[in-house]
């Protein structure tokens, strides 16, 4: 579960999240929506810590992050918890897909090479990706790469995932792909907090849909709410009148 309550964060003293209140239980798709600029993409950075609030509290499970720094133990901590998908798939691309896997558990956790690299193709399995674990990343689909991405993140067997536009580039089949991949994880357990402008992706696999506009959350409720929004915001949005 992540919990935000009260975040607030100033730019140059404008308000970026202004009081903002969300919750994104585990075994849920929780959307978040809003123009660009609205402050979304900054909240994912607030929850794994890149971003210091200057008031209110995250909580993801028993961390809790609010003005001051968490100490660098908690932030390990809170990193191996929540995994950041960002727009871009940040792919070492000199390495095969199962090496980028591989190369921080390796280095930094000092596992035995067998019992990581068994992790690793579980997780690509899991994602649909294990017949081209030796590829690299340039040999892959854009899908592809987003896939692999998403196994890089699991690797750490994370409470939540939070993923940055993960269709942006992405053709219609894959991000129909993708988007049955979302279900399947929250299926498992995961709380995923997805941000996208992909209206349709996210009416169809999100449980909640929070919008986001000049850092407050104006409506919020289940995907049907897109169709027939109240707030000039959402309505915007949409492209109604």
């Amino acid at each position: 579960m992540i919990s935000v309550r009260a975040a607030r964060l100033l730019r140059d003293r404008v308000p970026v999240l202004d009081g903002l209140h969300l919750d994104a239980p585990r075994g849920q798709i929780t959307a978040l929506v809003g123009a660009s600029g609205g402050g979304k993409s900054t909240l994912l950075r607030c929850i794994v810590g890149l971003a210091p609030l200057d008031g209110g509290e995250i909580q993801v499970g028993d961390l809790l992050l609010g003005a001051a720094p968490l100490p660098e133990a908690q932030l390990r901590a809170l990193r191996r918890r929540v995994g950041l998908i960002f727009q871009q798939y940040n792919l070492f691309p000199h390495l095969s897909v199962l090496d980028n896997l591989t190369l921080a558990p390796l280095r930094s956790l000092g596992l035995p090479r067998s019992r990581v690299e068994r992790r690793a193709r579980e997780q690509l399995e899991r994602v649909g990706l294990l017949d081209r674990a030796q590829a690299r990343p340039d040999q892959l689909s854009g899908g592809q790469q987003q896939r692999a991405a998403l196994a890089r993140a699991l690797m750490v067997e994370p409470e939540a995932l939070l993923l940055d536009e993960p269709t942006s580039a992405l053709d219609p089949a894959a991000t129909q792909g993708l988007a049955e991949l979302f279900v399947r994880l929250a299926a498992d357990g995961l709380a995923l907090l997805l941000v996208s402008h992909a209206m349709p992706l996210v009416q169809r696999v999100a449980h909640q849909v929070h919008v986001l506009h000049q850092g407050r959350i104006v409506e919020r409720g289940a995907p049907a709410l897109l169709t027939s929004p109240q707030h000039p915001a959402t309505r915007q949005l949409m492209g109604l009148p």
